[in-house]
């Protein structure tokens, strides 16, 4: 089953695509006596240009057309009776759902918008979570202690720490460049390990640190002070955020009503 903030996700990229309502009366073009509404043009349009894609005549024919061969095809699977077939129908009762979910949602928010002085909040929140400072950090991670104890017993003989990393580290997005990380800020990472960089000072080698990846020897190889990127930079983001979060409580809110059934129901 999918995580709830996965879902929730997918369902919000159904729902915030959507727009006003359009005229369902004008047909934009019939295949064999069916028609093609208006409305579907231009949702998927509408769809296109939110993906960055230019509003123009051209994607306009390029959209009809696409929704011509849809039909033509889908015409042409009925005829067959693919629409009977247990796997197609069960894919198209999930795209059913889906649409409505997505009108569910784009209902909800319409009804509960995000303010701007949540918005402006969450900006604040923001600026204290990620702290005054960011740190280079670079690690060596091994799975026991016994082994991290090993390592540490190699630096303190004055072996290098980039060398180490490349023979040793289990991390293998860091072990070819000598265990660096790069900039990050404390809460980019787990708590233990987050605490122990902060408490280091420049070129400062920690303890075997214990989280749940193993064992991690953490050296500090810079700080920085943080530039916090404008209010105006993040506004969309935050506020984009801030949506996703309230469908969250709203689906956690609806599981809890339902009665769900199954081994499987989480």
């Amino acid at each position: 089953m999918l995580k709830l903030a996965k879902l929730a996700a997918l369902v919000m990229a159904t729902a915030f695509l959507a727009g006003p309502a359009f005229s369902a009366d004008k047909t934009a073009a019939t295949v064999n006596g069916v028609a093609i509404p208006q409305a579907r043009v231009d949702a998927m349009v509408k769809e296109a240009t939110s993906q960055g894609q230019p509003d123009s005549p051209d994607l306009h024919k390029a959209v009809l057309d696409r929704l011509i061969n849809i039909e033509i095809l889908s015409q042409e699977a009925a005829k067959k009776g693919l629409d009977k077939q247990p796997e197609t129908a069960a894919q198209m009762e999930l795209a059913r759902q889906s649409t409505l979910a997505g009108a569910y949602l784009q209902d909800y928010a319409k009804d509960h918008p995000v303010s701007e002085d949540a918005i402006k909040q969450e900006y604040e929140n923001l600026k204290t979570k990620l702290g005054s400072s960011e740190y280079r950090v670079a690690h060596i991670l091994v799975a026991t202690e016994e082994e991290a104890k090993a390592v540490e017993a190699q630096l303190k003989k004055k072996a290098k720490f980039e060398t180490l990393a490349k023979e040793k580290s289990m991390d293998p997005g860091s072990k070819q460049n000598g265990g660096e990380l790069g900039w990050h800020v404390p809460t980019d990472f787990v708590e233990p390990f987050a605490d122990a960089m902060t408490h280091l000072k420049k070129g400062q080698v920690s303890d075997p640190v214990k989280t749940q990846y193993g064992f991690h020897i953490i050296k500090l190889l810079d700080v920085r002070n943080l530039a916090v990127p404008p209010f105006e930079q993040v506004r969309d983001n935050l506020k984009q955020r801030l949506q996703q979060q309230s469908v969250q409580k709203l689906i956690a809110d609806l599981r809890k009503n339902a009665k769900i059934e199954g081994t499987q129901a989480q």
